[in-house]
């Protein structure tokens, strides 16, 4: 099935954003370029597995499943209002760095829909939320404001935003790092807190057609699920080894990149982009088991790294939560 989606902005947007364009030369599209990279996929990956492979499994939970939701929510909302992106509709826009490279940039379905701004949200969710997570530090305060600012602002430098994507974007991940905790404290038991963030998102199968809806879907699915089994057969310990922590980052994203790339091969790239429900559930299913086996199952090789690498003195005391 063919996306279509919406147009609607204000004159003001495509005036800023234009200016930008004229003004910010390729130094500025460069800087554009790397502030992105803060909202996407992989430095989300690095930033949660430090948090949650290295530094304190708590805070990445924490973390973690307010970006869960955050990607859930924000798709929920672009299938709502279907907007086109600026460069659509506006041909003096430049698409500076499209979603999906590989993509022509106006296929909707590979590009995705424009409101909210995922990065935006995905920023906020990680950054905003790590510095609510520890208050009292200036420093995690400051980035928790500039970081999500200069992603926002990079997105509609880059043409492929509105700024009103972004605002809403920061408005949605807010509400995200707000009402989650929020719930959490109102539903003590884990299994029951979970079975209701996941049957918010059933809404979405009856009305979302685009990918990141599955794909967000597929990350909570896996997050619960992970989170459950680590509590229960996992537990491992967190570490202050320079040397383990950026072992088990980079054992950590290889085995998201890599595992995710490895369950496409039973498949065609035309039918996995075709957009059929059935291809959209494998996509969920694959996200799924890719972070299932990242925070769930992939700890399990802690143990044996402990063998032969000494943990230091001031390390953390295991975490049995």
């Amino acid at each position: 099935m063919e996306l279509v989606g919406n147009t609607f902005y204000f004159e003001w947007e495509v005036s800023l954003i234009l200016w930008l364009q004229a003004h910010m030369g390729s130094i500025g599209t460069a800087l554009a370029s790397f502030m992105s990279a803060f909202g996407e996929e992989l430095a989300c990956v690095v930033v949660f597995g430090f948090l949650y492979w290295c530094y304190d499994k708590r805070v990445g939970r924490f973390v973690g499943l307010n970006v869960m939701a955050g990607l859930l929510l924000n798709s929920m909302l672009k299938n709502i209002f279907l907007r086109r992106r600026p460069y659509f509709d506006n041909p003096d826009i430049q698409c500076l760095k499209p979603v999906n490279k590989k993509a022509d940039i106006y296929n909707i379905a590979a590009q995705e829909y424009s409101f909210p701004s995922g990065h935006s949200t995905n920023a906020v969710a990680v950054y905003t939320s790590l510095a609510v997570h520890r208050k009292g530090s200036k420093a995690l305060a400051v980035l928790g404001v500039l970081i999500p600012l200069l992603v926002g602002v990079s997105r509609f430098c880059l043409g492929v935003h509105y700024p009103t994507d972004v605002i809403c974007g920061w408005l949605l991940g807010l509400a995200v790092i707000a009402a989650v905790p929020w719930l959490r404290q109102k539903i003590n038991n884990d299994r029951v807190f979970y079975c209701v963030l996941l049957v918010l998102g059933l809404p979405g199968f009856f009305y979302c057609r685009s990918h990141d809806f599955f794909t967000g879907y597929g990350l909570l699915l896996g997050f619960v699920l992970a989170d459950l089994f680590e509590r229960r057969y996992v537990r491992f310990e967190n570490t202050r080894s320079p040397l383990r922590a950026a072992l088990r980052i980079v054992g950590g994203v290889a085995v998201f990149f890599g595992l995710n790339t490895l369950c496409k091969l039973p498949f065609s790239t035309e039918y996995l982009e075709s957009g059929a429900m059935s291809a959209m559930m494998i996509r969920m299913l694959r996200y799924a088991i890719v972070i299932f086996a990242d925070i769930g199952l992939y700890p399990m090789l802690f143990r044996y790294t402990g063998k032969w690498l000494k943990e230091p003195e001031s390390a953390a005391k295991k975490d049995r939560g």
